[in-house]
């Protein structure tokens, strides 16, 4: 199959126009202008998607689809006053559940051009969801326990859980993580262990770390609206004391834990790290996922991403839980990340290729899949999307990156292909799931909620 378009963006290499990617066997076989293919492969099928840019399927490198159907139950709160409404609406939630809110993630990701998620999940769910949806994904099965007697208990059951989930999934698409819960309820030899376990089996670590005040004074200073007093009501029996001051921060606590000896770390925020902390995280070559909206949104903070890209540090970016930025949609994500950086970076100018790079081959870098996708590069696996540039507000194109980054979102999204398949087109999805059965339930979801 050829794909054509007006602009061909490969990430690795220069933008041209009037493009063509050959597609074989879930691979990218070939690359280069319209004509040229067309002579090389007269009998192959061609698709043509006009004045648009086919572009490396976009990486989410951290989201929650599980929390789908909870986008737009709480709004207009800062962070801590959040997670504890998402704890209680959780509750109400089942199995069945879960895996519906995740299948409506990711048909919004597959609509907004998202070809791989790193999700992390206690449930399951997400892994579910993205086998079923032929989605590329690396899934983390979440743990923690603040009780260090429960620790190997917990430990135990995620491990049999990551084993049962890597027999259900085609790990040519799906990679089963761990990722040790927040800091606030895990006790701190869980990071050590978790360790242990991902050099074992060889799989990839992610978790939640300096993401916001609230955690950075519980761990520096033991008090927060995550300080002991809730702690007997909130978590059962603890030991005691359950948490004294640390007097460091988040990511030298982690570290002085061994949360980084593993071959393959993502830290998730790091939005409340010093000079120190990006040393370190360089040092143990720790991957960091940036999620501009959710921390704007819950009033987390800014992550120091010029930062991070001047450290050599692999960065890439997140939408986080639908539940709070209420949209799965990694162009509006690159969009308002730059523009909050160059608000609050005067001096510092991130530009428009620098974060399409973040949303594609850099995200891949920190998943460590650079090798197959996040470029369009002959001999990676087909990841590709189409993405509309004929609208008024996008016309005259002069610059296909600058277009993509400052003027499309999701909704501009023609086409989405992982591993040569089509999974969307505009409006219209081709994949193994009932979308108006989901929608169905969703609703229902929702009222249930809403009680």
């Amino acid at each position: 199959m050829l794909l054509c378009a007006q602009y061909i963006l490969p990430i690795t290499s220069e933008p041209f126009q009037n493009g063509a990617v050959l597609v074989r066997d879930g691979r990218i076989c070939d690359i280069g202008t319209t004509d040229m293919l067309k002579l090389r492969y007269p009998d192959e099928e061609i698709v043509d998607y006009g004045l648009a840019a086919l572009m490396p399927g976009l990486v989410d490198l951290h989201t929650h689809l599980e929390n789908s159907v909870m986008r737009g139950i709480v709004h207009d709160v800062p962070y801590t006053t959040w997670i504890t409404s998402m704890l209680e609406k959780s509750a109400k939630m089942d199995v069945g559940d879960w895996y519906d809110s995740a299948i409506l993630g990711g048909l919004e990701a597959l609509s907004s051009g998202i070809t791989c998620v790193a999700d992390i999940t206690a449930t399951g769910a997400a892994c579910t969801a993205t086998q079923k949806l032929g989605m590329r994904s690396v899934i983390y099965r979440e743990v923690g326990a603040m009780d260090k007697r429960r620790v190997d208990y917990a430990m135990r059951v995620a491990e049999n859980d990551i084993m049962h989930w890597r027999e259900e999934v085609d790990s040519s698409r799906i990679t089963i993580g761990i990722a040790p819960a927040a800091m606030y309820v895990c006790h701190p030899s869980m990071f050590g262990k978790v360790s242990d376990f991902a050099r074992r089996e060889n799989v990839p670590v992610a978790m939640h770390m300096a993401g916001n005040r609230e955690e950075f004074n519980f761990i520096k200073y033991g008090s927060s609206p995550f300080s002991v007093h809730t702690m007997d009501q909130k978590r059962g029996y603890v030991e005691v004391p359950p948490w004294l001051p640390t007097g460091t921060t988040p990511v030298r606590y982690a570290l002085n834990w061994g949360a980084f000896e593993s071959d393959n770390v993502l830290a998730i925020h790091c939005v409340h790290v010093d000079d120190e902390d990006v040393k370190k995280l360089k040092e143990y070559d720790v991957a960091v996922a940036v999620c501009p909206r959710c921390n704007a949104q819950l009033g987390m903070g800014v992550a120091p991403l010029t930062e991070f890209l001047r450290s050599g540090l692999r960065t890439g970016i997140g939408t986080d839980s639908p539940a709070a930025t209420d949209s799965t949609d990694l162009l509006t994500e690159m969009r308002i990340g730059m523009l909050v950086q160059r608000a609050v970076n005067v001096g510092q100018f991130l530009d428009s290729a620098t974060m399409l790079e973040m949303a594609t081959i850099g995200g891949a870098r920190a998943l460590k899949l650079d090798d197959k996708i996040g470029s369009l590069d002959i001999g990676k696996r087909a990841d590709l999307v189409a993405v509309d540039l004929s609208g008024s507000h996008q016309t005259p194109t002069t610059d296909p990156v600058s277009a993509v980054v400052n003027t499309c979102s999701g909704a501009d999204v023609l086409m989405t292909m992982v591993d040569g398949v089509q999974l969307y087109e505009k409006n219209k999805w081709h994949v193994d799931v009932e979308v108006a059965k989901n929608i169905a339930r969703v609703i229902e979801i929702r009222g249930k909620l809403r009680m």
